[in-house]
């Protein structure tokens, strides 16, 4: 059994997109002939909302090693928040001595948090323990260079010139690289010869059956953001300007729906439910001003605060259909794709033309529209609005090949393959 030591900042009972693929990966790597442990930070000193019943499906037998942190309190005073610069001393420490404990065959970042991958160059180099990057995100990106400062994330200019400083340290001795997109891995080709012919993998993250199973028994545990008097459609998840072009044709339609018969169509409800990573009650509205732009604003509910997980897959399961828009960014697969899907329920998506997520819902066979394809996305939209009135709108039924190709399992076997191609190729 080969040894596999992941590097995840954040991690159950933390609630963030970016630990989620480790988490569903955990039940399956030994199956696949490797031994996991995990190494994060102490949920103490973690900013992500807690979700308890995400640590319920942690293998037991699974170790996990924790880490400090410095406060943010304390870092975020010369701009470092980030958990990555926090936790940076910790985890060179407490890595140090896994390592001099005993043999680990790969080193494995599954993280948003970047900074912290440029250990993996300091551990290959003291140690001789090869790497792999899991590119959820892209690190280093100009995509908000040309975009006003209020769409820009905070403090953009710091952190994406320190992007542009360690992306490299890490990069250029990488071992092995896994992206949920094809076009990151071809980005960081391009820029890092020195990477060019080592293993990649474009693997997306997988569908975990047993969430929906928790969630069904602790429905009671949460309150419903709902209200029972209107027919709700429901999107959970980061807003942002970048999927107004997404959003604009929904809004569009249902102004249009509510003009010519309000009676009928004032009684749909578009939810828009943690739509910030701000802390709790410091977000900024992104969606609600478009709303009030296109006159649809008493339709529409924004609420900027994180719910956590399992919060999250019992209010999908509550709503009466659900929706999903793409960044304007190509490049952009959404982590919560799977959710969507484990709930069955009517789905709405649009997304950008080219997103690889438009290929994943297609062989779940779920229809799907881009705002900037050759077709009037006008009528599908209306006839969703009209069926989900009527009750006649449709569960979602999947294609059982799509199921088995993004489960959990299968994703965790395309990590598997990656690691044992990087160990043979330094062989």
């Amino acid at each position: 059994m080969k040894r596999l030591l992941i590097i995840s900042p954040y991690f159950a009972p933390c609630n963030t997109p970016d630990m989620q693929r480790i988490r569903t990966s955990l039940p399956y790597f030994a199956a696949y002939g490797w031994e996991a442990e995990v190494v994060c930070v102490d949920p103490l000193y973690c900013d992500a909302p807690m979700d308890e019943l995400l640590l319920q499906t942690i293998p037991a037998d699974v170790k996990i090693h924790q880490v400090k942190a410095f406060k943010k309190s304390l870092t975020a005073k010369f701009g470092l928040g980030n958990i990555a610069f926090r936790s940076y001393r910790f985890y060179r420490k407490k890595v140090d001595s896994l390592l001099r404990e005993k043999k680990y065959d790969l080193i494995y970042f599954s993280t948003t948090q970047f900074p912290i991958c440029v250990l993996g160059t300091y551990w290959k180099k003291r140690f001789g323990v090869p790497y792999v990057i899991d590119m959820q995100d892209p690190w280093y990106s100009n995509y908000y260079d040309d975009k006003p400062k209020e769409q820009q994330p905070p403090k953009y200019k710091l952190s994406n010139t320190l992007h542009k400083y360690l992306e490299p340290i890490a990069m250029k001795q990488a071992g092995g690289l896994i992206s949920v997109s094809e076009r990151y891995i071809a980005d960081l080709k391009n820029r890092y010869p020195q990477i060019k012919n080592i293993p990649k993998a474009t693997i997306t993250f997988g569908s975990f059956e047993g969430d929906m199973d928790i969630a069904v028994k602790n429905q009671s545990a949460f309150d419903s953001l709902l209200d029972p008097d209107f027919k709700n459609v429901v999107y959970i998840g980061r807003g942002g300007m970048d999927m107004h072009r997404a959003i604009t044709p929904l809004f569009k339609t249902l102004k249009k729906a509510i003009v010519e018969q309000p009676e009928i169509y004032s009684k749909i409800k578009l939810y828009f439910i943690g739509t910030s990573y701000a802390p709790k009650g410091e977000g900024q509205l992104t969606i609600l001003p478009l709303a009030r732009q296109l006159g649809v604003e008493s339709s529409i509910v924004e609420i900027t605060d994180r719910i956590s997980y399992f919060h999250t897959l019992t209010t999908l399961l509550q709503a009466d259909a659900l929706f999903i828009p793409g960044s304007d960014d190509p490049k952009y697969t959404p982590s919560k794709l799977y959710p969507y899907l484990l709930a069955k329920k009517p789905l709405l998506a649009i997304f950008n033309a080219q997103s690889p997520a438009l290929n994943i819902l297609n062989d779940y066979g779920v229809p799907a529209y881009s705002y900037n394809g050759t077709l009037d996305i006008e009528p599908p939209i209306m006839a969703f609005f009209s069926h989900l009135i009527k009750e006649t709108i449709d569960k979602s039924v999947y294609n059982e090949a799509g199921i088995e190709k993004y489960s959990a399992k299968k994703t965790t076997k395309m990590q598997c393959d990656l690691f044992d191609s990087v160990l043979a190729n330094i062989n």
